[in-house]
């Protein structure tokens, strides 16, 4: 049943946040991220990607019912990228998915041997594909890893978006959004991936930038916005619940439900990741633990067109 966030539910946190705060930020600055130099800063066209699979295989015009994930899957390539695959294909939870909202989505990365993670993804899996990258911070480095949409079904008004404010050494992020149409029913859905060490306002301000996106859309367009919002503070938790409630979006998720886990000299756990639905309602939903490609678990829910609200009858 979908419900609206509770924000005065029990938090993630278990610990002083001030120490969680250094555990996590260490835990950011160690990790086995190497930049390359590797040829001229990428024009902002060629940070957007937009392709399909050589075989698409065929499909009902309508449905029901269809499942979406959303994962951060921490540029997952070699060996870890063929088991995502298989878990695509396969997973009793996020196997089978219509919509994939995936972010550290790399692209002509020497860590990732510079392979198209995306479109190995979609030439696998079948399905159509979106991709966009923020700017490099510097002239020569290796292109951001970036965000990715993939659809059993045809995507149009495809949009990268650069998120507003600067992360450490000018790191920027970005969200891609695009339209999915099922048969004849179009909706709009969106990946984002949000700064994790600014202020909870420029979070705020960075999820207003896809609201306002999206806000030259339809009103009555059913929406599905998802994936890593790095809302580890408490106040982003709440922040970010009370931002999407006041635009009429829900979630299956509640607050106090982790998405990631890191152990940096013992377990740290946060509520990151998201997906939040406008004319949609989720019939089923989880996060799949056993999966420990990332150090983010991937989030699934079947959805269905919203139900209008039954009249309540009068007593006699």
């Amino acid at each position: 049943m979908t419900f609206m966030p509770d924000t005065n539910s029990p938090k993630v946190n278990k610990r002083p946040l001030v120490l969680l705060l250094g555990l996590f930020l260490l835990g950011s600055a160690i990790s086995p991220v190497t930049t390359f130099v590797q040829g001229p800063k990428l024009l902002e066209s060629e940070l957007l990607e937009v392709g399909q699979a050589k075989k698409l295989p065929s499909l009902a015009n309508t449905r029901a019912e269809f499942k979406v994930v959303s994962y951060n899957i921490r540029w997952r390539g070699g060996d870890d990228l063929r088991k995502l695959i298989q878990l695509f294909k396969d997973d009793a939870e996020i196997g089978g998915a219509t919509i994939i909202g995936l972010q550290e989505v790399d692209r002509n990365k020497q860590r990732t041997k510079n392979t198209n993670t995306v479109k190995m993804l979609a030439e696998e899996l079948g399905k159509h594909y979106v991709w966009a990258a923020p700017p490099s911070a510097k002239t020569n480095d290796e292109e951001e890893t970036g965000v990715a949409i993939l659809s059993s079904y045809p995507v149009s008004e495809v949009q990268r978006i650069v998120l507003p404010h600067e992360g450490p050494g000018r790191r920027r992020r970005a969200a891609i959004g695009a339209t999915v149409t099922i048969g004849t029913k179009p909706l709009r859905v969106y990946s984002v991936h949000s700064e994790n060490r600014i202020s909870v306002p420029k979070k705020l301000e960075q999820m207003r930038a896809v609201l306002q996106n999206l806000a030259a859309y339809p009103r009555d367009l059913p929406v599905i916005i998802l994936g890593d919002l790095n809302t580890w503070e408490p106040d982003a938790v709440d922040g970010t619940s009370e931002l999407f409630a006041q635009e009429k979006f829900t979630t299956p998720f509640g607050n106090g439900q982790s998405t990631f886990r890191r152990v940096v000299i013992f377990p740290i756990e946060f509520k990151l990741d998201w997906i939040w639905l406008r004319g949609l309602e989720a019939t089923s939903h989880g996060i799949d633990r056993k999966i420990d490609l990332s150090d983010h678990f991937p989030l699934w829910a079947v959805l269905q067109p919203s139900q209008p609200d039954q009249p309540r009858a009068r007593k006699p």
